[in-house]
Parts: C-alpha cells; structure tokens; sequence
C-alpha cells in the first residue's frame, strides 16, 4: 500500500511540477531566423515576434520547439527596477540559446521590451510554462502503468 501511495503521490508531482514557476534570467537577441526549431519558416512565430531562445537545460533538443512560456520580469540583474509597468509576457519558443544560464531565455526585442526596457540588458525572471494557440502536443509525455496490488 505504501509503495502505491509513494507512486501516486510522484506521478502527481511530475503533473504538477511543469505548472510551478522557476526562476531565471533573460536578455534579448536578434536576428530571428534561421531559427533551431523552424529554420527560415516564420509562419509558426506567433503575432507580433512574442518568440524566446531557451537555454540547454530547457530546450532539451529540440523538445520545447512551439511551447509557450510566461515570463515575468523580477528586476535588473544589476542594480535595481527595468521591469515595466506590465513585467509579465507570454512567448513561443522557437530556437536554442547555447549561452543562457541555466532555466534562462533570450527573448525577441518585442518581447522583452514588453516587460523590461531595452537599456537593462539582462533581468531576474520567473519563467512558467503555459499553454498556448496552436501550440503542438508534443513534448512532455508521461506514460502510467497501473497493476493491482497482490494481497500475501
């Protein structure tokens, strides 16, 4: 019964776990194209360029190609404020960042000067992933098995 419990309560956890917000940083990048996810195709940009670079730990090969994230600026890694009046937007992913920190995003000017401005360079994030329009239904699968306990 225990180890049904222990299963039931890490297979809640690995549901619940995307939703939870991580903290991180984020900067800004430009050209756009070609991009790791969809080469010279911007069809799949949302409007308005809303699109990030994900880091390594993140972008995991290509997994993370179309999910979307909310992003919400926390301040300046140096000194204090950048954030704007709305610090939260939500992006596409569409492209490796090989040089972000860890959990830490390059986002589109368009993006990043939504929640920030430019002239802060790099700012403290929380990142969440999120759902989105026309997002594709890949990427994290999670496979259950269920058996009935044997009584001794």
């Amino acid at each position: 019964m225990n180890s049904l419990l222990f299963s039931l309560s890490t297979i809640v956890a690995v549901l619940v776990a995307p939703a939870l917000a991580q903290s991180g940083q984020a900067t800004f990048y430009s050209p756009y194209v070609p991009s790791s996810c969809y080469g010279f195709d911007t069809s799949k940009f949302p409007p308005g360029n809303l699109i990030a670079a994900a880091s390594k730990d993140l972008f995991r090969n290509k997994a993370l190609c179309g999910a979307y994230f909310e992003i919400t600026c926390k301040g300046a890694v140096s000194g204090s404020g950048g954030c704007s009046r709305t610090p939260t937007v939500k992006v596409r992913v569409v492209d490796l960042c090989p040089g972000c920190h860890a959990n830490s995003f390059d986002l589109s000017i368009e993006a990043f000067s939504r929640i920030a401005k430019l002239d802060v360079g790099r700012i403290k994030i929380t990142s969440r992933r999120v759902s989105g329009v026309g997002e594709e239904e890949e990427g994290d699968e999670i496979e259950m098995v269920v058996g009935r306990a044997m009584e001794p």
